[in-house]
Order: structure tokens, then C-alpha cells, then sequence
């Protein structure tokens, strides 16, 4: 990619293009370079070292220089330290004191703002780390410098003898430092060294490929070198297993390997950000040639580690740098990441909802897109929820999905009427208001009537059935309604029986109050709205020479309609119009007598002649249910038509229940219906006729044994059969009519137990109640009291003169004597 221009860019800039363009995964991280002063420094300079601190940066270069910068690279104070590179700065928590050193061995420690501190100058290259009143250097030796009370610097060893020490990092007390061998920890309260962790690849060299120490936290030192990464947790070990060992000791959590050379690590989170130096090769080249850095984030594992992002990194000269001139380092406060390399300095950091919903924009996912607006619209500060939702309408457009984009109008545009019409009118001149007529707001919130009556001219044109459903749909004040209506009549004259046409002008004309208008057409097409329109509107006087029409199309809902409304049209007007129909009158009049009997009573007599006529099932109910039906009548109409079972009831109803009986044995011969007819009317002398009738026919005899028993004496048929006569099922019929008389003893029994065991009950209640003691208070006078056990009570002078040896009380007597009523006399 050709280098870009010093102003800050977007992260595309920094990346590899073509592995961009093939991949759909979003990166994790967004690249900017560092400019303004800086890019005038690294135009005379080279960076050689950088430190991080929230507040602002420090920047040291191959001429000596120490840059102090703010994070947009603007310079704030410059320091000329040597002639020579800036090995390392170092910064105290507070960002008050820094500590410089360089290639030449001098050493610089001082205040930002106090000028006050230390220097020193040694015969070899330096590394420097500060904390509060304390710095430790390094060359072969480590030595750590303190500030006793009497504000003098104390010196102390805290190790050597093991080569070059090529990076130190300090955190609290803890102290971690590189050379040759491998990584040393020293613990600053107890003084005392916890562990040694050797370096794996020893073919390496260590001042070409130095070793990455950065402290996730106070506890966690992430360490990386060569292609090599380990996760050291710092812990305290039980008291009981101390004996001569420190009091702490480094666990290691997580060891893997690279692919490539690690020039600095990073944590994030539970992740790591990693710099890699890389090296490739070509078909053209004998040697392999320095490739673009690549900064990956990592999920470490106990033994491997997870690749989650990986960016190629287009630096300034690239092609020339080794891995010792690669740093990575952060700002813990916002994740900051910065990539420094000799020409360039390039800041990495996490991407923000609106670079999320820029990727998702860019890869055309316009449906993510605005749903992460939506969601994080409080958050986002470069785009609008609904510009970006225009940019997904005005894709499906383009993609010809109208449907979607007409459907996606309703949730973007809301409230904003400009927008809405300025759609509408786009729908149209793409041949699209189909699509979006659905969707347009008919609530509260509406557009201009124009809007509305251009769409349903659009619908009357091609599809019938689509106006239809939008007249049903929308509210009658959206549109001009007397410019629709002279539309649909004008297309009505083309096509005058078009039905969907003729329907939705009916709805038309309801919407306009033109009622009678609407009423027509629902009669000429037999509209099943019809019933609902005469209900809603109270059309009932307009429907009075109508209502062999309504019973026509549906005699159910007509009927139910003109009896719901009997006070707005009279039962006999109902049935002056239906006199021509008698099949219909006598729907009508069926459902009224269901309803309510009394109410046709003087249509009862035409009734009959109906019910024989169109609805026999139904004669036997209304002959038993009608009080005032003309028998005489109606056993002539029965009898004209040989109706036998109306008959039978009607003369059993007129007195002549023999003449029944007779019918019932002779037409029917059904001696079931004779014997439930007799114990109906429960007369000796029917059953004698029944008796009589069946005597010489056995199968009825049969019938007789099997269900007279309960009601006659058996023996009485029994003794009238003739000797000889063969009676199918004789047997079984007197097992019954044994059977039967078993059970009415057994019910007898019963009775008498029951009724028994209750008078017994009941007496001796009776018992415990007299015998109760009876309270008399009569305080003014003694009189001779008699107490009856009914609870009366009378002076006995009061008393008529009883009957020798019998005494009852009168007020019970006059009612009726019975238990209770006999005398207790007191004194």
C-alpha cells in the first residue's frame, strides 16, 4: 500500500488491503498515525524509545532527545539529554518524575516541574526504571537507588554476573528484569529475589530480538521473546511451606508459541495485544526480507493461544527495520496501543459503536447497521439513526426488493411527513405504489388527502380486489370521498356487474351517510353486510317492502334481525309481507313462537296448517307447547293427512282416550307406544281396553308381561290368557314380572325402615324437649300455673273445666291434638 500522508487516517490505511477486502470478520481495532509534531521530529529524527503515561506522552530519539507530547503528537517540552540514543524513559505513577537514559551511559533522573533529581553517568549502555524516591539501573548490574531520611541516595546490588540486563520493568514492589540467561523478579518489601525464568530459544540474539516484559497488573507479568510467550502470576506461598524460600512465589498460567518474532506485548482485558516483527520469502530473493509488522489480538490458553484479530501494518520504511526497532506500548486508562518503529509512530484502539456500524455500512449489512444505531443511539456521535436507515431503504431499492423498503418506511421515517411523501412520490416513479400504499400512516399522524387518492386511482386502474382492501382499511376522512366515488361510478360503466366494484362503492356511500344508496346495492348483490349495515344504521323503515329480499338471501340472520327489532317493525307487518310466502312465514313465525309463546297466539291456528305443510317434526311440539290452538281444527287438518301420532295426542288431549288407544293399537300396532300411553293417562279402564285388545295377539301379550307389572296386577292378564296359547318369550316375561315384584318388596322394606327409624328419631327428640324444665315468673301474685308440654302456659282458673282424667291445651286443640299438647300442672 503507498505510504500515506501525515494527517491522521482511518485504519484501512495501516492494513492489509487485500486480506480486508476477503474478509467479512469486523477488525477489532482501529489505526491512526501520530502527527502534528511528531511527524516534524521523525522527519529530522528517528524514534528510538517511547513511554506512555494518561496525562501525555515521551518521546526519545537517536539524537539524545527526550519530546514530551500530548496525545494528539503536539510537543510540549523538549529536553537535549545526549548525542546519542535514548535507550529508555521511565515515568513514575504520578507522571511528576521521569528517568532518562541513553546509548552513551548517561543517566537523568528528575521532577517534571522540580528540576530536583539524580545523574549519573556510567562507561556503558544504560536501562533506567522510577519509582517515588527510588530508581534501579542497569547495564551488567542491577543497581537500585534510594532516598534515606537525610535526602542522600542509598546504593544497592540487586544482582549481576549473568550478562547484559536488556529490559527492566517495575510495578509497586515488584521489580522484573531480562539479560541473557532469562527473567528475573525481585520483591522490593522483603528484598528478596521470587524466581528465575529461563529463556527458551538461546540461539537468539538477545540485542537483535530483546526480550518484551510488560505487567498486566501488580501480580501478572506478561513476558515475550523470540516466538515465545509466558503468563507469570506472582503468589504468596502458605506460611507453612516457607521454611528458607521467599515469601512469594510465579506460577505460570499460560506458555505458547508464535509464528513470528514478538517486538512488544499489551494486555486487554483478558487478552493480549501483540507486535510481531516478520520476516518472508521471496521466489526473487536469495534472503528473506523484512515484511509489514503485524499486530494481533490473542486469547491465551494454558498451552496455545487463540488468534481473534490480525491487522499488517504499513509503517514508514518497513523494509528497513529490525525487530529491536518495533516497541508496542499502551495507556491502561483508555486502551491505547502505540506501534513505535523508527520513522513512525502509529496509535491503535479499540473500535467505537460508530466505527462498528461504519464497517457494517461499508459491508452493506444495512439491517445490522441500524439496528446497532437503534440500539446504541445515545452512544454514537457520527451518524443518525434515521440517515441510516434512508441509506437501507434507498439499497433495496436499488436491489429491487420494494416490498422490504416499503415495509422498513413505516420504522424509519415516523413522524416525519416531508420524508414520507417525498417516498411516496419515489414509489411512484418507479411504478411502486402497490408496495408502499400498505404501509403509509392512516393513525393520528396522516399525509395530504392527495397522497391517498393518487394511490387509490393507481389501485382503481390495475387491481380491483387491492382497492377494495384499501377502501375497507382506511379511514373515510384520509381521502376526498366524493372524488373516489365519481372514479369507481365512471369505471362502473364499463363494467356495470363488476361486484368488487359495486361493493366498494355500497362502502362508499356508507362512508358519505348515503345509506339507501349502499342499502341497494348490498340487496342486489346479497351482500352478507347487509344485515349489519340495516343494524348500525337503523335502516328498518327503509327495509319494510324488503323483507321477502332479506329472507331470500339468508332467512336465519333475517329473522333474527327483524326479531331483535320488533319495536321498529311489527310482527304483523312482518307477516303482511310474507302472506304470498308461506314457506317463509312460517320461519318467521317458528322462531317467534320459540322465543315467546304468547306473542302469536293469534297466528297459533294458521300456524298449524305451516307446521303440516312445511315442518311435521316440529307439529307434535307446537300442538303440546300451544294454549291456544284450536283442537277441533287442527285434529281435522291431522286427520285430512292421516298424521297419527298428532292424532292420537290431539284426541287424548279432546277426552276420547279410547278413540286414541284404538289408533294407537290398530294404525300404529306399536304396543310400547300403547302402554306408555296408558300410564300417561293412569285409567283402569284404558288398561282393561288394552288388556282386551291384546289378549288374542301374543307378541303383544309379551309387551304387556314385560311393563304392566308396576302398574296392574299381573295375575289379571295372566288368568284371561288362553290355555295353549304360545307367548314367545313367556319365560323371561315372568322372570321380569318376578324379578320386578322382588324389587318393589325390597323397596317397600326399605321404606318402612327408613320411615321407622325417622318417627323413632323424631320422638325421641320430641322426649328431650318435654322433658326440659320450664320457666314461670310471675312476680305480682301467686296463681296455680298449668304448663302444657307444647310451651303454653295458663292460670289455672283460666282454664275451662276439664274432662275427667283429660286436659289439653286450647290453643293447640283448636289447631289439631297430637303429641305435646298434654298438661304439666305446677303449683
Amino acid at each position: 500500500m503507498a505510504e500515506v500522508q501525515e494527517e491522521r487516517k482511518p485504519s484501512e490505511e495501516f492494513t492489509d488491503e487485500s486480506e480486508e477486502e476477503d474478509s467479512e470478520e469486523e477488525p477489532k481495532l482501529k489505526y491512526e498515525r501520530l502527527s502534528n509534531g511528531v511527524t516534524e521530529i521523525l522527519q529530522k529524527d528517528a524514534a528510538s524509545c517511547m513511554t506512555v503515561h494518561d496525562k501525555f506522552l515521551a518521546l526519545g530519539t537517536h539524537f539524545g532527545k527526550v519530546f514530551l507530547l500530548d496525545i494528539q503528537g503536539n510537543v510540549t517540552q523538549k529536553f537535549e539529554i545526549s548525542s546519542v540514543k535514548i535507550n529508555q524513559i521511565s515515568l513514575d505513577e504520578s507522571g511528576e518524575h521521569v528517568g532518562i537514559c541513553s546509548e552513551d551511559g548517561k543517566v537523568q533522573v528528575f521532577g517534571l516541574y522540580t528540576r530536583e533529581g539524580f545523574h549519573e553517568n556510567f562507561d556503558c549502555p544504560i536501562k533506567v526504571g522510577v519509582s517515588a524516591n527510588r530508581q534501579h539501573l542497569t547495564t551488567k548490574t542491577l543497581l537500585l537507588y534510594e532516598r534515606n531520611w537525610l535526602n542522600r541516595w542509598k546504593t544497592s546490588v540487586l544482582h549481576e554476573g549473568e550478562g547484559t540486563i536488556t529490559n527492566i520493568q517495575w510495578r509497586a514492589n515488584l521489580i522484573a528484569w531480562a539479560n541473557n540467561v532469562g527473567v528475573k523478579i525481585y520483591d522490593i518489601s522483603t528484598k528478596q529475589r521470587i524466581t528465575n525464568v529461563l529463556r527458551d530459544n538461546v540461539s537468539l540474539r538477545p540485542d537483535m530480538y530483546p526480550c518484551s516484559l510488560c505487567w498486566k497488573d501488580s501480580t501478572t507479568l506478561i513476558v515475550g521473546w523470540g516466538t515465545s510467550v509466558k503468563i507469570c502470576v506472582v503468589k504468596e506461598r502458605n506460611p507453612t511451606e516457607m521454611r528458607d524460600l521467599p515469601s512469594r512465589y510465579v506460577e505460570i498460567v499460560s506458555a505458547f508459541e508464535t509464528e513470528f518474532f514478538i517486538c512488544g506485548l499489551a494486555p486487554l482485558a483478558d487478552q493480549l495485544v501483540t507486535l510481531f516483527f516478520v520476516k518472508e520469502n521471496s521466489d526473487h530473493m536469495e534472503e528473506d526480507f523484512c515484511a509489514r509488522p503485524r499486530l494481533d489480538i490473542i486469547q491465551p490458553l494454558p498451552e496455545s493461544c487463540e488468534e481473534i484479530s490480525s491487522d499488517a501494518l504499513t509503517v514508514r520504511n518497513f523494509q528497513d527495520n529490525e525487530c529491536r526497532d518495533y516497541r508496542l506500548e499502551h495507556s491502561e486508562g483508555e486502551s491505547l496501543f502505540y506501534i513505535i518503529s523508527p520513522k513512525d509512530i502509529v496509535v491503535a484502539k479499540e473500535r467505537d459503536q460508530d466505527d462498528h456500524i461504519d464497517w457494517l455500512l461499508e459491508k452493506r449489512k444495512y439491517e445490522e447497521a441500524l439496528m446497532a444505531a437503534e440500539i446504541s443511539f445515545k452512544n454514537i456521535k457520527r451518524h443518525d439513526v434515521q440517515e441510516i436507515g434512508m441509506a437501507y431503504i434507498n439499497h433495496l431499492v436499488e436491489k429491487g426488493d420494494y416490498n422490504s423498503a416499503a415495509r422498513k418506511c413505516q420504522k424509519v421515517l415516523g413522524k416525519n411527513m416531508e420524508l414520507w411523501e417525498n417516498e411516496v412520490y419515489r414509489f411512484k416513479a418507479i411504478g411502486q405504489l402497490k408496495a408502499i400504499s400498505q404501509y403509509l400512516p392512516i393513525g393520528d399522524l396522516r399525509l395530504r388527502p392527495t397522497i391517498y387518492e393518487m394511490i387509490l386511482h393507481e389501485f382503481l386502474k390495475t387491481d380491483y380486489e387491492g382497492f377494495a382492501t384499501l377502501i375497507r382499511e382506511w379511514p373515510g376522512e384520509l381521502y376526498n370521498n366524493t372524488a373516489i366515488v365519481q372514479a369507481v361510478t365512471e369505471h362502473l360503466k364499463k363494467d356495470p356487474m363488476n361486484s368488487t366494484l359495486l361493493t366498494t362503492l355500497a362502502e362508499l356511500y356508507t362512508y358519505d351517510q348515503r345509506y339507501d344508496k349502499a342499502l341497494d346495492i348490498y340487496l342486489r348483490l346479497r351482500h352478507k353486510d347487509v344485515y349489519q349495515l340495516i343494524g348500525k344504521h337503523n335502516l328498518f323503515s327503509s327495509i319494510e317492502d324488503k323483507i321477502v329480499l332479506l329472507m331470500d338471501f339468508d332467512k336465519e340472520k333475517a329473522v333474527d334481525m327483524l326479531l331483535d327489532n320488533e319495536d321498529k317493525i311489527s310482527t304483523d307487518r312482518v307477516v303482511e309481507e310474507l302472506a304470498d310466502r308461506p314457506e317463509l312465514l312460517h320461519v318467521y313465525l317458528h322462531k317467534l313462537f320459540k322465543r315467546d309463546h304468547s306473542k302469536c297466539q293469534k297466528y297459533h291456528e294458521k300456524q298449524i296448517g305451516l307446521y303440516a305443510e312445511y315442518d311435521r317434526p316440529n307439529l307434535l311440539p307446537f300442538l303440546r307447547d300451544s294454549t291456544h290452538c284450536p283442537l277441533e281444527k287442527a285434529l281435522e287438518i291431522c286427520q285430512q293427512r292421516n298424521f297419527v301420532e298428532e292424532t292420537v295426542f290431539l284426541l287424548s288431549r279432546m277426552g276420547n282416550c279410547r278413540r286414541a288407544l284404538q289408533m294407537i293399537m290398530e294404525e300404529l300396532e306399536d304396543v310400547d307406544k300403547a302402554i306408555d300411553f296408558a300410564k300417561e293417562q293412569d285409567d283402569k279402564e284404558l288398561w282393561e281396553d288394552l288388556i282386551s285388545y291384546s289378549i288374542d295377539k301374543p307378541p303383544f301379550i309379551t309387551g304387556l308381561l314385560n311393563n304392566i307389572g308396576t302398574h296392574v296386577d299381573p295375575i289379571l292378564l295372566i288368568l284371561r290368557i288362553k290355555e295353549g296359547m304360545e307367548i314367545p318369550n313367556l319365560r323371561d316375561s315372568l322372570v321380569k314380572i318376578l324379578q320386578d315384584y322382588n324389587l318393589q318388596i325390597l323397596l317397600r322394606e326399605g321404606c318402612k325402615k327408613i320411615l321407622v327409624a325417622d318417627s323413632l328419631s323424631l320422638l325421641q327428640k320430641m322426649h328431650r324437649t318435654q322433658m326440659r324444665g320450664v320457666r314461670v315468673d310471675d312476680m305480682a301474685k301467686s296463681f296455680s300455673v298449668v304448663v302444657f308440654h307444647c310451651r303454653h302456659m295458663f292460670h289455672k282458673e283460666c282454664l275451662p273445666s276439664p274432662v275427667p282424667g283429660m286436659q289439653f291445651c286450647n290453643i293447640c286443640s283448636a289447631k289439631r291434638q297430637g303429641p305435646g299438647s298434654g298438661m304439666l300442672e305446677m303449683k
